[in-house]
This record gives C-alpha cells, sequence and structure tokens, in this order.
C-alpha cells in the first residue's frame, strides 16, 4: 500500500453506513485446518465500507458442517465477546457441544473479527506493563488517587495513535456487523441464525437493528446495556453493581463448612469483611508470588475476585488465593490472566473497538470524583468502573453515531441471562430487553455467573435448544429456578 493511500484511509472516514457491507462478496474456499473436525476460510472485506474497492482485510472463519443435509435449516453464527475475542478459538471449545444440542439442525460457523487472532492483526505496540489486566481495567491507586492511571491512558492512547495504522482505526461494533453481513452473503445465506455471549451480544443487537430482514433464530446470551450514549462506558459502570450482586454467592460458598480447607469464615458477610481487608492489607503491603516481578497487590486480588465471579467453578481458585495471601509461611500463586500480560493484539481491539464506538468524557477532575463516590458505594470493586481510560485521550474520533436498538423487524430474538451476572448485569440486560420490545422474550436464570446456554442449567438451555431447533419461543418472558 503507498504512502499516499494510508494517508487517504488516514483522512477519510472509514466507515459510511451507505455502502452495502455485502456487495460482490466472494465464496469461501473452505480447507482442512487444525481444529479436529472443522474447516477454515479466509474472507476478504473492505478496510472501509465506505471504499469498498480498495484495501482489504481478511477474516479468519471456521466451520463445524452438519453430517445430515436433510435436516440442515441454515448456519448459526457464534458471534464472540470481547471486545477482542476470537469466534476461531470459542469454536473448536464449544462446537461438539453445540453439534450435541442441536444434531445436524446448522451448519456452525464463526470468525476471528478483524484485528483478532488468525485475521488480520491491529497493534499499539504497549509495553508488556501496560497490557496487564490490572492496568488495562484501570484500578486506582491504594489511596484511590488516578494520577497514574492518567498518565498510563495518555500513553496508551499516544501509542495506538502512533502504531495502529488505518486497521486499529477501522474496528467498531458497525465495522464488525458489517463484516458479518459480508460473511453472511460469502455463505450463500439468504439469512442467518445467531448465537452471541457477553459483547457478542451488543454486536448481534447492532446486526439485528440493522439487517432486520437477514435475520432467522437470534439467540443472545448475557447482554449488554444498549446505551447509545455510553455503550462500553455504561458497561464497565455496570460492573460496580454486577460485582455487588455476585459476591455474595461466593460468599455463600465460602463459608460452607462443606469447604474444608478452603472454608474461609462460619458466616458470608464475614467473608466480605475479610475479602476487604485482606484487599486492603495487600494495598499497604504487597506479598511476592511464584511470578518473579508481579506481587500481588490489592488490585491484583480485586481483578482475581472479578474473573472468578463469572464462574462457580472458579470460586476454589479465590478462596486458595486468599488462604495464600494471609499465611505468611505460604507463596501465592496467581492464574496466568492476573499474572502476565495480554497480547498486544488483544489489548489493541479491546481498546479500539469500546473508544472508536463512541467519545468518552476527558474531565480528569470529573473521573477523580466519580471514582471517590464509586469507592465508597461499592467497595469490592474500589472505583475501577468509574475510572478514567485510555478512550479519554483517544485521537480519533469516532466517525459513526453509536446504533440506537429498537423493536423494529421481526420477533426473533430471545435472550437469557442470569440474574447475578458480574459482567453484564441484569439491569443492563433489562435495557436492552425493554429496547428490543416485541422483538424479543427474555429467559431470566435465577443464579449467578456469566454464559448461561451449555452452562449445565437445564431449564434455559431446553429453551435454547427448543427454540433454535424448532423456531418455538416462549410466548412471553421466563424465569427458570
Amino acid at each position: 500500500m503507498t504512502i499516499s493511500r494510508v494517508l487517504a484511509l488516514t483522512l477519510t472516514a472509514l466507515t459510511l453506513s451507505a455502502a452495502p457491507s455485502s456487495a460482490a462478496a466472494p465464496a469461501l474456499d473452505w480447507h482442512p485446518c487444525g481444529i479436529p473436525g472443522q474447516e477454515c476460510a479466509d474472507l476478504s472485506v473492505p478496510l472501509s465500507y465506505g471504499d469498498p474497492g480498495g484495501p482489504q482485510v481478511t477474516l479468519a472463519v471456521s466451520r463445524l458442517a452438519g453430517t445430515d443435509p436433510e435436516a440442515r435449516r441454515g448456519t448459526l453464527l457464534v458471534i464472540p465477546g470481547g471486545p477482542g475475542g476470537s469466534g476461531v478459538k470459542r469454536l473448536s471449545q464449544q462446537g461438539e457441544a453445540l453439534r450435541r444440542e442441536l444434531g445436524s439442525a446448522y451448519d456452525l460457523v464463526s470468525f476471528d473479527p478483524r484485528g483478532v487472532g488468525a485475521s488480520s492483526r491491529a497493534r499499539c505496540e504497549l509495553p508488556g506493563e501496560d497490557r496487564h489486566l490490572v492496568t488495562l481495567r484501570s484500578w486506582p491507586a491504594a489511596d484511590g488517587g488516578i494520577a497514574e492511571n492518567v498518565e498510563r491512558a495518555r500513553r496508551t492512547a499516544q501509542a495506538c495513535a502512533d502504531n495502529g495504522g488505518p486497521l486499529l482505526r477501522s474496528l467498531s461494533t458497525l465495522n464488525e456487523a458489517r463484516d458479518i453481513d459480508r460473511l453472511r452473503a460469502a455463505l450463500g445465506e439468504e439469512k442467518l441464525s445467531a448465537y452471541g455471549v457477553s459483547y457478542g451480544t451488543y454486536v448481534g443487537a447492532v446486526y439485528a437493528q440493522k439487517y432486520p430482514a437477514r435475520t432467522d433464530r437470534w439467540v443472545l446470551d448475557s447482554n449488554d446495556d444498549p446505551n447509545p450514549r455510553k455503550v462500553a462506558r455504561g458497561w464497565l459502570a455496570n460492573m460496580a453493581v454486577g460485582a455487588e450482586a455476585r459476591f455474595p454467592d461466593f460468599a455463600a460458598w465460602a463459608a460452607d463448612p462443606a469447604r474444608g480447607n478452603l472454608r474461609l469464615a462460619e458466616r458470608p458477610e464475614q467473608v466480605r469483611e475479610l475479602f476487604l481487608s485482606l484487599a486492603a492489607d495487600l494495598d499497604r503491603q504487597p506479598r511476592a508470588t511464584t511470578t518473579p516481578g508481579v506481587p500481588l497487590t490489592g488490585n491484583r486480588l480485586r481483578q482475581a475476585m472479578q474473573t472468578v465471579l463469572y464462574n462457580d467453578t472458579s470460586f476454589p481458585q479465590l478462596a486458595l488465593l486468599m488462604r495464600q495471601a494471609m499465611d505468611p509461611a505460604a507463596t501465592p500463586v496467581l492464574t496466568p490472566d492476573v499474572a502476565g500480560p495480554m497480547p498486544d493484539e488483544d489489548a489493541a481491539i479491546t481498546m479500539a473497538v469500546i473508544c472508536n464506538d463512541v467519545r468518552w468524557p476527558n474531565s480528569v477532575p470529573a473521573y477523580e470524583r466519580s471514582v471517590a463516590e464509586n469507592r465508597a458505594r461499592y467497595p469490592l470493586t474500589a472505583g475501577m468502573p468509574a475510572n478514567i481510560t485510555p478512550c479519554s485521550f483517544w485521537k480519533d474520533a469516532p466517525t459513526e453515531k453509536p446504533v440506537r436498538i429498537t423493536g423494529e423487524g421481526p420477533s426473533n430474538v430471545l435472550m437469557v441471562q442470569f440474574r447475578r451476572d458480574p459482567a453484564t448485569p441484569y439491569a443492563g440486560a433489562l435495557k436492552l430487553r425493554s429496547a428490543l420490545g416485541d422483538r424479543a422474550r427474555m429467559v431470566t436464570v435465577e443464579g449467578g455467573g456469566h454464559g448461561v446456554y451449555l452452562g449445565q442449567h437445564p431449564c434455559a438451555d431446553r429453551l435454547v435448544t427448543r427454540y433454535l431447533v424448532t423456531g418455538e419461543r416462549p410466548a412471553r418472558d421466563v424465569v427458570c429456578d
């Protein structure tokens, strides 16, 4: 690509809604790949849908084809979460479970979004210390100060501006929806069915809003708040409420005498007090861990807590880490997601999508006030959900307005949601349910975690599977005990 071409793209809006996303989409050339039972292909999509004949980026696509052509009704697209999640990886993890549940009703297809995994990758060239989850999430200092967060946010935004190039500037939820429609056309499908999880629910909702006539059976699991004024800023803020709603599940588990050596207290409320006290102690005096140069700080304990709350099966990890932190003779062991840096491309796409989707406020004093209020109200997350991020200093303004989700379109969406979800809280899911109106029905599971379907919740699994296989959807919203 010539320098003049790059400059032209840089100065031109990268995503224009007027251009049809599926124009001249080539058929996919499937071939065996290193994923057992699956086929892979590459799909070229425009870097800019305002210039569909210009530079292209490559999306990695994978398929687990149905084995009974007579039973086939179409393609089920697995929309990955994130932003920054790999659909190819997710299909390799969940494909066989989906096949057992759905039979041969669908070819199961997923993809790595632009910038991710085996697709054309985006990079910011961030140093390792700035790619740790505990720094990307902008946890405040032990005293609640955010000066270090502000400095890192400025540094990160500048690095992405200097090194990201046109690809990084093209990353957005709207462009992912357009890429999906390009994929639909390449698959030869008039309509797609979909199963989106977490951020994939927002992508799915945006696609269903933009291309309603091209949706068949649409399942959204663990749902994001669609507020078009905030988008990811609202998702981050909701994490404070989510942690407070979900932590009692861990506390009850850790107070159960059946936990043996992992029992932390006699009563659940004591587990909460212990966690807050331990985090404060680690703020003042971090503990060395088995990972050289990576101490267990109060914020790493909080980040570990937030991750563990996604699934009950992870509760022993947090209980063990707390036990180790309280034992002077023990050396705490951090899980890889807490101990090590994220790959540069993962960090880049996560930030680029949320920063490119909508403009974020940039008043440092306003963030200082918000963090102080948030720490007092939601002590488990210590102000992180209200803190500043690189988006406040992002160099490129969003080129398009976020999509407003409405009830216009076919009534073909089935939402499924935990009552106590730490990452995409119930209140946000209710806002999406309200926005979709009669387009949707919602299945609420009386439990906690993130990601319902295929997670051993028979009532919800049965309702989702029945809808995808037969088209029979609940007549009204349902609560599963």
